[in-house]
């Protein structure tokens, strides 16, 4: 399996790679659009989010990191579910595929639970241990509140789209997020310059159609299985053993996030103009972020699914393909981003310091893009085939040994400006892409699932 990416694909028969291509596309091209909506929603966020203020759209951009911290256990679930879920669909072995959705719904509820709880009680002693702009925290409170409050149906949304997609049931999650999207979007300008939420409508809007999105999914799945089905535990700790790594690394990368984020208060000027220009530059990077996170997605469905009918060569094609389809999407995307940088960014923020920084750090982080899919996409492959710890090891080690450290050194250090951390965080996709790429190259991750 250490043949090289292009010699091995000069072997491949025409109808070998029409195959594959179809097979991707087949999942890809509905995840695209899905993570397409979930973009547009964040989108609007931060427009709104700026057009009632700056210091709203900084508070923003920490307590969507924040949330995403107290989700990373149900993303982390997903991953284990499309897995094992992907595999049991082609392998034939039904009361073990009901089984097993039924027991991963069942554990998600359950954690989702947990975690409101959790993010309703321990946030404001965090949040006080922070340090933060004093101008934000009186926003920050109210939106995290609401966010937890819609944690439970997050995590039966995200965890039903995973067994959909691998039950070759994508077109549906396809439907349902196409809701939500439209109902996040029209409740987001309703409830916020509409009524005397303000900006409180933002979190709301978020809560109410994640709520719907969670019901329309589970009424799909239910339809999965029989009416016998019972809750297991050996699926679930196949599950949570697969999913463990990724719930770990997730943790991490939020909290990476926001670590560089108080590296960035930390700038003697410009602060608050800098955290407003790296929400609003993450989230138009976040389009690129698109097909190279369906790819992602894609990918684990594809190499379980190939897994399951025991075609190992086929995987392991399969993965390479997928990758190499979604990269060149990220290309041609990155072009289309740097050609409108600053029209796009002057349609999420009136103030032209927020403009300016959020440029910059556009024409700088567009240089990693293509490494950052091609290593994001193979990885992909690899969680589909359980291979979660590598690649758990593999991100960590870029965030916490090159853009962590990096940014620390020239920011604090150095004394240097923001664009030091923006170079920062490309040197760690560079090495990402790389890791990943030689782990993927070897081979060993073509094995069952035990």
């Amino acid at each position: 399996m250490k043949q090289n990416v292009m010699k091995f694909l000069s072997r491949l028969s025409p109808e070998d790679l029409r195959g594959t291509l179809s097979r991707s596309w087949s999942i890809s091209w509905p995840l695209t659009l899905i993570m397409f909506f979930e973009f547009v929603i964040g989108l609007t966020d931060v427009y709104i989010a700026g057009k009632v203020g700056k210091e709203v759209q900084a508070a923003y951009g920490f307590v969507i990191q924040l949330y995403f911290i107290f989700i990373v256990i149900g993303n982390a679930l997903t991953v284990g579910t499309v897995s094992v879920v992907s595999r049991l669909f082609t392998s034939g072995k039904e009361e073990e595929l009901h089984r097993t959705i039924f027991s991963a719904l069942a554990t998600a509820a359950v954690i989702g639970i947990v975690f409101v709880l959790g993010g309703l009680l321990l946030t404001p002693p965090i949040l006080s241990l922070l340090s933060l702009p004093g101008e934000l925290k009186p926003l920050i409170l109210p939106f995290i509140k609401l966010y937890a409050t819609g944690l439970l149906f997050h995590y039966l949304l995200i965890n039903s789209n995973g067994i959909l997609r691998s039950c070759n049931q994508i077109k549906k999650s396809l439907m349902t997020m196409t809701l939500v999207c439209v109902l996040n979007i029209v409740l987001n300008f309703i409830y916020v310059f509409k009524t005397s939420l303000g900006f409180r409508g933002i979190a709301l809007a978020t809560v109410s159609s994640v709520f719907i999105g969670s019901l329309i999914n589970l009424i799909w799945v239910k339809r999965l299985m029989h009416s016998k089905t019972s809750f297991a535990w050996d699926p679930v700790r196949r599950v949570l053993r697969i999913g463990w790594p990724i719930g770990v690394l997730q943790a991490l990368w939020q909290l990476a996030s926001m670590v560089l984020f108080l590296i960035l208060s930390a700038l003697p000027e410009k602060r608050v103009e800098t955290l407003a220009a790296l929400t609003a530059g993450l989230r138009i990077e976040s389009v690129i972020y698109l097909p190279a996170f369906a790819f992602n997605m894609a990918n684990a469905v594809v190499v379980g699914n190939f897994l399951g009918e025991k075609k190992e060569k086929d995987a392991f094609r399969g993965g390479i393909v997928t990758a190499l389809i979604g990269v060149a999407m990220v290309m041609m995307m990155v072009i289309a981003v740097i050609l409108n940088a600053r029209w796009i960014a002057s349609a999420l923020s009136p103030d032209e310091r927020v403009v300016q920084e959020c440029v910059k750090y556009i024409y700088i982080s567009m240089v990693s893009e293509p490494f950052m899919a091609w290593g994001v996409i193979l990885g992909g492959g690899l969680s589909g085939a359980g291979d979660t710890k590598s690649v758990m090891t593999r991100v960590a080690l870029s965030l916490w040994l090159v853009r962590i450290p990096l940014s620390y050194l020239f920011v604090v250090v150095l004394g240097f400006g923001a664009v030091s951390v923006w170079w920062s965080m490309n040197f760690s996709q560079f090495l990402q892409a790389f890791l990943i790429t030689k782990r993927y190259l070897n081979g060993k991750w073509l094995q069952p699932i035990h």
